[in-house]
């Protein structure tokens, strides 16, 4: 494409105006009130069918996924084994808007939200703890715009949880919370809307994506010293109202660069210990969200669709081999993020979005063939993690 910096000047007006509409609506909500007690896990699953009632009777395996719904204020458990319907297991509530998510070894997830991180026994399906944020984020409300944890990543040990926690017309903070007693033991200043938190491997450094500030924060978790790297191989023309700005990273795992897609046509390559950041050709031709690495370098990135249906290709999910080369899978409609199973052999596609137009289920990814399935769970749901198996 050639017209990606033109359109980003000619979304700006368009892109304000919604968003100033966005925040006045969202200003005009009235808060929950928070809660922190234990909260039972509700029977809402869909009636299986007669098969899966037979499996569930004779002693199902555990929920392999957890979701975070971003449309409700609830995780839905996956098993995406299941058909159809069946394969949504029921919900608990966590908190406003549910966001990003990660799950540690001992099965206590950990789910940033409007209100604060959530902790949810995964094993007993509830909400143990609910964290409350200490930065100021204004009213608790939902949608793209809305305050509140965003991207979270816990420590490789599992004693620290970094959200990232977004403030309106500001810039975030990333919020450290100490998952024994559940509290926030440190506040770092980040950019603003912090879509995304990944960790070095030897949880040295926390990364940092603020979406609108067009850049990546380092975080030393040693000292809490911060390091601040533009990442707009398209220029910041269009500030806010531009689409060119990042979203997701991942490490890679072979040297620890932080790796960011754009639009399926650039991905950026950040060396940590520099900030230096060079751009690799990509050919999805499509806005980009979700990007994960798998063991072997393999890189899986969520094409969400078009800025401009004319010019550009639909949605897909790419996958990146370690050296450069990639293939498409076409997907159905707008999708957020990816994770990848243990083995890498099935990828799962949240069909939630930031943005309007995301759909109730994920897509499954058979990542050797391409084949695709499609499952109907949770209400837009935006991260999905792999639950741990029972002991």
């Amino acid at each position: 494409m050639t017209t990606r910096a033109a359109l980003a000047r000619t979304a700006v007006l368009t892109a304000l105006i919604a968003l100033t509409a966005t925040l006045l609506a969202a200003c005009g909500s009235p808060a929950p009130a928070p809660t922190s007690a234990p909260v039972p896990t509700p029977t809402a699953t869909p009636t299986p069918s007669a098969t899966a009632t037979a499996t569930a009777t004779a002693g199902a395996p555990s929920p392999a996924l957890l979701v975070t719904d971003f449309g409700a204020d609830t995780v839905t458990f996956v098993d995406p084994a299941r058909p159809g319907r069946a394969a949504d297991l029921g919900s608990v509530r966590v908190g406003t808007a549910p966001y990003g998510l990660a799950v540690a070894p001992d099965g206590t997830a950990w789910v940033a939200t409007a209100e604060g991180v959530a902790a949810v026994d995964t094993r007993t399906r509830t909400r143990v703890a609910l964290v409350p944020h200490t930065t100021r984020t204004g009213p608790v409300t939902t949608g793209e715009y809305r305050g509140g944890g965003m991207g979270i990543a816990l420590s490789p040990d599992g004693a620290r949880a970094y959200v990232g926690v977004n403030v309106p017309g500001g810039n975030g903070t990333l919020e450290v919370v100490d998952t024994a007693s559940r509290t926030v033991v440190q506040v770092v200043p980040v950019g603003s809307r912090p879509f995304d938190v990944d960790v070095s491997a030897d949880g040295r450094q926390v990364y940092v994506t603020d979406h609108d500030s067009f850049d990546v924060t380092t975080v030393d978790t040693a000292t809490w010293a911060t390091r601040r790297t533009e990442v707009a191989p398209y220029g910041t023309e269009g500030g806010l109202g531009s689409w060119l700005k990042p979203h997701y990273a991942a490490v890679r795992p072979s040297d620890g660069a932080l790796l960011l897609p754009f639009e399926g046509e650039r991905l950026a390559v950040v060396d940590p210990s520099t900030g230096r950041v060079t751009v690799e050709p990509m050919t999805a031709n499509t806005h980009q969200h979700g990007v994960t690495a798998a063991p072997d370098g393999t890189l899986y990135i969520v094409g969400t669709g078009p800025i401009d249906p004319a010019a550009d290709a639909g949605p897909s999910l790419t996958v990146r081999a370690p050296d450069g080369s990639e293939r498409l899978v076409p997907l159905d409609g707008p999708h957020e993020t990816v994770t990848l199973s243990p083995d890498a052999r099935t990828a799962y596609v949240s069909g939630g979005f930031t943005r309007e137009g995301g759909w109730d289920g994920l897509t499954v990814v058979d990542t050797a063939t391409g084949r695709t399935t499609r499952l109907p769970v949770g209400h837009l749901p935006l991260a999905v993690a792999v639950l741990p198996d029972r002991p």
